[in-house]
């Protein structure tokens, strides 16, 4: 009765829907003995329709009457055998389990044995055209409900649908030579033996071996063979820690001895910064495809533990990987994304980096998702780990096709990945194959799984290895002899034996050796910046004028804009005759000129191309025809780079990871993410924590990323003012304590030292030229940019050409050049501030008629700080007490971060007083009235000459 079960259980929307909705006229049954075709008898419900097609009506008129009969579902994919890959048990009363049952459908044993034409819309005969209700059953079940599970009748296009149909219903499609199958062993052998290896020599090391689960490595390495031989050049990959070594190993093919000698505890570090464990690291190598011949290129990028966040890095790195190669369709790059199952359903930013899949800028045309589907997270059962009944069914959303595979039956997998990579390659669309195993031991090798899954682990521990089982299989068989087989066993561990003891010759780290994206040509041999200069970031007038015009106009003729888009270009227009500029137009200007030296530019987020203050306005819209758009920044000059402006889905975590992995392909690019307002990188915090900040410490990879964060208290309320500055400070790594050297290239050695940039520009002259300084200096370094809200607009923002033409540059510090400057021995204060408050402070002290007596000094660029500058400026001033002056909260902004250095540099002689906001729990206000009471109290305490004496510091 086994194949009984599945009529209609086993059957699956797969099989009704072949059998039903296309081909319904053909449903004409014949015994093999009787001559005339007999019709199939009708149920209980009446009419002489058959069971399917009964079924299939009652689901067109409600899909919720007809319960769900998937073959997937009832598939032997558990290798365990003591639990169902799905968490959906539900099984309806009325399926036939007995052969009482069939009564039910008027079906009696002898209606098993009638055969009927098979219709068009499905391959399980093969050559023939008629087959037995119970051959059909049979068939049914050795596709769907055997070894290999498929979900995929939710894709709504009928001609990928039916190719999934050939490639897995096709009787006898899944045969493989006798070369293949023993590939396939020497794969096993190598990762099987690569984790003994390890647990013989590092019995007590964490190494997250992949014990359970070593299919894994024949598995990747079917999915980059299948691919080179489709044309594919270039493969990304990213995965946990899981099994990272044996893929360094086995796939990406790492020196052993440089693995081995990770475990080796007196190795030292020859490179600057924090380093990281070893399953964290990633590596690039390029090398033959011994099954194709060709060259491959493989890169597995560093991550950290933070699970699924390398998804959108590699993402983003792929698509830049593309677009450098002209690689539209992704015929030549793709990657490949390893998941943990509980991580896989879990983490939200899985389904974000979905849902970046399909979305013209963000596309990497398909990946290759492969779920190492442990069944258990860490210590948590998947009962207590997800609601759906797959880990992997998230995928759902994006029409992903879902493979099922019993990762104990190795032909099975490598068929399943085959399929899968040239599924990708075939339709360039994202599809999962889910590698149903176990965990051999705990979550690393120190844990004891058997407190909190004791049966699990008594099964697993009577569990024979999958290499043990497929050996059997393949000496039973003839295809391999067991000499053969202990032969290829002692030849990989001497391979391993060999590379251990050159291992220990080892006594340095380099960690330059697991660069996951080198830049081939842009630093010495030795990895350091060719020099420590920066080229100067002004450019000729004739060059702003040019953009300017550009900037102004529509390029593209017969093109229909919004009259009041239509004012805004006027204005640009009038700026550019009078030799001015605004916030907008210097970044239009920033971005021209170097799309003019050769530079790609991409800024990308949330309403980027309008601005969310609509200021920007880079994508012009025709009022008349739908979709029509124009890009003036791509007619700026015929042999440009390209600009590529986009906006975003409504996410920041995958989108800044996408941004980030962009960035690391190359180092000839401006790469900018802007957050609709500052405090909505919180959501992306873990990119910013465990890339952006530590990247280049942990893997020494050099990043220009840079994030526009706007920022300012201006009575918005809490939600929508502070980008928190404080935040990223905190993690700036510039010692408060040590009193620099001041040497020729202190500016430029500093910001090679420092791991980001945190600026707050106050001009759109200064902003336009720290864009243009990040491109220009010799190495790359993320970039923070507290950028503006109500300085978009105001009067006074606003700078003149002889601020941004050849021979000026960023300035670090603004100096006081007012009245204050020509008398600095009468100054009796001195101010000193960042960003939108300076506009204040001046306004402020010109209505108290002070402009004599109190200097304000800009701090344009916080992190590294510029103890030179400032030390300058506190000695100009001799005679006034200096004051920090923040709108921020004092528990926030940047008084925390600049006042030690402050006392460093001025050797502790003289105290920098705090004028601003109390310390608050939220950022600001939400009531208006508070926001300009407490505005004019540190405005007033700001100018108040007496409002320090007799205080103490």
């Amino acid at each position: 009765m086994s194949q009984l079960r599945l009529l209609p259980s086993r059957l699956g929307v797969q099989a009704s829907r072949f059998l039903a909705p296309h081909d319904i006229q053909m449903f004409n049954w014949r015994s093999r003995s009787s001559g005339p075709p007999a019709t199939f008898p009708s149920g209980k419900r009446g009419g002489s329709s058959s069971y399917m097609e009964e079924m299939y009506f009652a689901w067109l008129e409600n899909p919720q009457s007809v319960h769900k009969i998937r073959g997937h579902h009832v598939a032997q994919l558990d290798p365990l055998g003591i639990l169902d890959a799905d968490l959906d048990s539900f099984v309806p009363s009325d399926l036939i389990t007995t052969i009482d049952k069939l009564a039910f459908y008027d079906l009696r044993e002898a209606d098993l044995d009638k055969e009927f034409q098979l219709p068009t819309t499905t391959f399980i005969g093969g050559p023939e055209h008629t087959l037995s209700l119970r051959e059909i059953i049979r068939r049914l079940e050795s596709t769907y409900c055997q070894h290999i599970g498929l979900e995929f009748m939710f894709i709504n296009d009928v001609e990928q649908c039916q190719w999934i149909r050939q490639k897995f219903e096709t009787p006898g499609v899944m045969q493989f030579s006798s070369e293949e199958k023993r590939t396939l062993l020497a794969r096993l052998v190598r990762s099987m033996r690569f984790e003994d290896f390890l647990a013989r020599k590092w019995s007590s090391e964490k190494r997250f071996g992949l014990e359970g689960c070593e299919v894994m490595i024949p598995a990747l390495k079917t999915i980059i063979d299948k691919s080179s031989e489709m044309g594919i050049e270039n493969v990304i990959l990213g995965m946990p820690h899981r099994g990272r070594l044996n893929v360094l190993a086995n796939v990406i093919r790492k020196d052993l001895e440089q693995i081995f000698c990770q475990f080796d505890p007196k190795l030292e570090a020859a490179d600057e910064g924090s380093g990281d464990v070893k399953y964290h690291l990633g590596m690039y190598h390029e090398r033959i495809n011994r099954v194709t011949h060709r060259n491959i290129t493989l890169s597995l990028v560093a991550n950290p533990s933070h699970l699924e966040a390398v998804d959108p890095v590699v993402q983003g790195k792929t698509k830049a990987e593309q677009f450098y190669r002209g690689d539209a369709q992704g015929k030549k790059v793709m990657s490949i994304l390893v998941h943990g199952d509980a991580a896989f359903a879990g983490q939200g930013v899985v389904y974000e980096t979905f849902h970046l899949s399909d979305l013209p800028s963000y596309t990497t045309n398909g990946t290759v998702h492969v779920v190492v589907n442990n069944q258990i997270g860490f210590t948590t059962d998947p009962r207590m780990a997800r609601s759906s009944p797959y880990p992997t069914d998230v995928a759902r959303v994006v029409n992903a096709p879902i493979f099922h595979v019993n990762a104990d039956d190795p032909e099975a997998v490598i068929y399943v990945c085959s399929v899968a990579a040239e599924w990708r390659n075939t339709f360039n669309k994202d599809v999962v194959v889910d590698l149903v195993c176990y965990r051999r031991r705990g979550h690393n090798e120190m844990d004891e799984p058997m407190f909190t899954q004791p049966l699990m682990y008594k099964q697993i521990h009577r569990q024979v290895p999958v290499l043990k089982k497929y050996a059997d299989k393949l000496i039973a068989e003839g295809t391999v002899t067991l000499q053969e087989f202990e032969e290829e066993i002692a030849k990989y561990d001497r391979i391993c034996e060999e590379a251990y003891g050159r291992s220990k010759d080892k006594k340095i780290l380099h960690i330059k050796h697991w660069l996951d994206s080198p830049w081939p040509g842009f630093f010495n041999v030795d990895g350091e910046p060719k020099s420590m200069t920066c080229t100067a970031t002004g450019i000729p007038e004739d060059v702003l004028t040019h953009i300017g015009e550009v900037a102004s106009s529509v390029p593209v003729e017969d093109f229909k804009i919004h009259t009041g888009l239509s004012r805004i270009l006027r204005g640009r227009a009038d700026m550019t005759k009078t030799r001015t500029v605004d916030w907008a137009l210097a970044e239009y200007m920033a971005f021209g000129s170097l799309l003019k030296e050769g530079i790609h530019v991409r800024l990308s987020g949330q309403d980027v191309e309008r601005g969310t203050f609509s200021h920007r306005h880079h994508v012009l819209h025709d009022q008349e025809v739908d979709r029509r758009t124009c890009v003036p920044m791509n007619h700026l000059w015929p042999d440009q780079a390209p600009y590529t402006v986009c906006n975003s889905s409504l996410s920041e975590y995958g989108v800044l990871g996408f941004e980030l992995g962009y960035a690391m392909a190359s180092p000839n690019a401006l790469v900018l993410w802007e957050a609709q307002f500052g405090d909505f990188h919180n959501t992306a915090q873990c990119i910013i924590d465990q890339f952006i900040s530590t990247g280049q410490a942990k893997w020494v990879r050099h990043n220009g990323i840079v994030l526009l964060l706007p920022h300012g208290m201006e009575g918005m309320g809490p939600e929508h003012s502070s980008a928190r500055p404080e935040r990223f400070l905190q993690m700036s790594n510039d010692d408060s304590d040590a009193y620099p050297v001041f040497t020729e290239d202190f500016e430029v050695s500093q910001l090679y030292d420092c791991n980001w940039i945190v600026v707050n520009c106050s001009t759109p002259a200064n902003y336009f030229h720290v864009l243009r300084r990040q491109v220009l200096l010799p190495f790359r370094k993320p970039l923070i940019i507290f950028t503006p809200k109500s300085l978009l607009r105001h009067p006074e923002a606003k700078c003149s050409f002889d601020q941004m033409v050849s021979g000026t540059s960023f300035q670090r510090v603004i100096p006081e050049d007012g009245a204050a400057a020509q008398a600095s021995e009468q100054v009796r204060r001195l101010i000193f501030c960042t960003g939108k408050v300076y506009y204040d402070l001046v306004k402020e002290r010109s209505s108290q008629g002070l402009e004599e007596q109190v200097a304000i000094t800009r701090l344009e660029q916080i992190s590294p700080f510029p103890f030179d500058l400032i030390k300058r400026e506190a000695e100009k001033y001799p005679g006034a007490e200096l004051v920090w002056c923040q709108e921020e909260h004092k528990n926030m902004g940047y008084y925390d971060y600049i006042s030690p250095r402050f006392m460093t540099i001025l050797s502790r002689a003289r105290p920098i007083w705090y004028v601003g906001r109390d310390p608050a729990a939220a950022p600001a206000t939400g009531n208006r009235n508070t926001h300009l009471v407490s505005l004019k109290k540190f405005l007033d305490t700001a100018f108040n000459l007496q409002a320090f004496e007799g205080k103490t510091f």
